[in-house]
């Protein structure tokens, strides 16, 4: 294969994988604060509030950047409501043989406009955190 055709592979396959990750409408991030690096290896559980209860939707994990680019079931258009992220951060420290005060960081947030894509970072140290609605 010439150079200028792997090249074209290439983007024309970033470009599909880009495209298959902005269909999804819900994305997040761990930053560690204390290094300055992405948090990968993190599970992230992704609920909806049904009645008085929480209805787990799905789980997965940050990749090497610290990030998960589809945490919407797929293939599912998203409902307006209440959800909850649940960054389970323990695992994490337990793993870097660090304490923490935050085992568990829930996020809850509500949802009118499904049209629109939602991103939900975190900011994270061991004892501290902060999150906002990113894009």
């Amino acid at each position: 294969m010439t150079y200028l055709k792997k090249i074209t592979a290439t983007l024309a396959f970033a470009s599909l994988s880009a495209m298959a990750q902005a269909a999804n409408p819900l994305s997040v991030h761990i930053l560690d604060l204390q290094s300055g690096q992405p948090t990968a290896g993190v599970t992230v559980t992704l609920e909806q509030k049904n009645g008085e209860s929480w209805q787990q939707l799905g789980s997965a994990v940050t990749n090497a950047q610290g990030r998960i680019a589809a945490m919407y079931p797929a293939e599912t258009p998203m409902q307006a409501g209440d959800y909850r992220i649940v960054f389970k951060t323990g695992e994490h420290y337990a793993r870097l043989k660090q304490e923490t005060f935050f085992p568990e960081i829930p996020v809850q947030f509500h949802v009118e406009k499904t049209d629109q894509h939602y991103h939900i970072p975190l900011l994270l140290s061991p004892f501290g955190f902060s999150t906002y609605r990113g894009n």
